[in-house]
């Protein structure tokens, strides 16, 4: 009989600590007003650098931005903000503080997480799911406009967490030109059909190269695909982002491009893009 009910207590336990972390969730879920998870069909088309300006193009406009880096084994968020950080602070209520990057946009990201940002992450996907719930139960955000959620390539545990996690959330999908990416980019758009989340547009990324000799446009991924692909799915087409090197240069130095260079093409697009997310939510 002890035995039964000294299990009997452990399950309400447990039970009891479930209700508290799923009460923690929807609390902070309740101030948060849009989110949007970054994906892409296949690696390399830039979806991290999309997310970053994204959010910075946002927090520029006055929003309350937060970045949520879920891609948990190749996590780039902090070094492309420039954010050095090892640790997260705690509040008095043991949540974690996010990074401030700027007044208005903070990020969280299992890389400040961890002391050896050389050591590989290996996890299933159980873990996986139960960190991408506390990135949100556990976390301070505070009052959010926009939660910007990074995603790693494909259609796998982290983005299905983020669908069972934040019903809410709405799909940003990004492509290059080039018909191998296309390819891709329709599977995560019919990922996003069988769980039921709206794919709120897609967008070109590396979308001609003006060249800075003679300012001629040169399609070095092809061009047009993205808006074809947008087209045949019935989904918004956002925009292109032109293909600028120093894109790159700052991401890997920590530099926000959209300071750095502020009247091009880059800029512009990015800040047309969160202009239309401003106005349609």
């Amino acid at each position: 009989m002890e035995m039964i009910t000294g299990g009997g207590c452990d399950t309400a336990k447990r039970r009891q600590a479930q209700d508290a972390r799923d009460e923690a969730l929807e609390k902070s879920l309740q101030r948060i007003k849009n989110t949007f998870i970054v994906m892409s069909g296949k690696g390399g088309v830039g979806k991290s650098s999309v997310s970053v300006n994204l959010a910075v193009a946002l927090a520029n406009k006055g929003h309350k931005v937060g970045i949520m880096d879920v891609d948990i084994h190749g996590p780039d968020i902090p070094r492309m903000l420039g954010i050095h950080q090892e640790m997260m602070g705690v509040t008095p209520e043991r949540r974690l503080v996010p990074l401030q990057y700027a007044k208005n946009l903070s990020a969280v990201s299992i890389e400040s997480l961890t002391p050896d940002k050389d050591a590989a992450v290996i996890w299933r996907g159980p873990v996986k799911h139960s960190v991408i719930r506390q990135f949100i139960s556990d976390v301070e955000w505070g009052d959010l406009d926009f939660l910007i959620i990074d995603a790693p390539p494909g259609t796998g545990d982290e983005p299905l967490s983020v669908t069972q996690v934040i019903q809410s959330a709405r799909a940003i999908i990004v492509t290059t030109p080039q018909e191998v990416s296309l390819a891709d980019v329709r599977k995560s758009i019919n990922f996003c059909k069988t769980v039921k989340m709206e794919v709120f547009g897609l967008v070109e990324n590396m979308s001609g190269f003006a060249c800075p000799h003679c300012n001629e446009t040169i399609e070095i991924f092809g061009s047009g695909g993205g808006e074809r692909t947008a087209r045949d799915f019935g989904i918004p087409f956002l925009g292109r982002i032109p293909f600028d090197p120093q894109v790159v240069v700052c991401g890997d130095s920590g530099t926000c491009y959209q300071e750095t260079y502020k009247n091009t093409g880059v800029t512009e697009a990015f800040d047309a893009i969160a202009e239309q997310m401003s106005e349609r939510v």
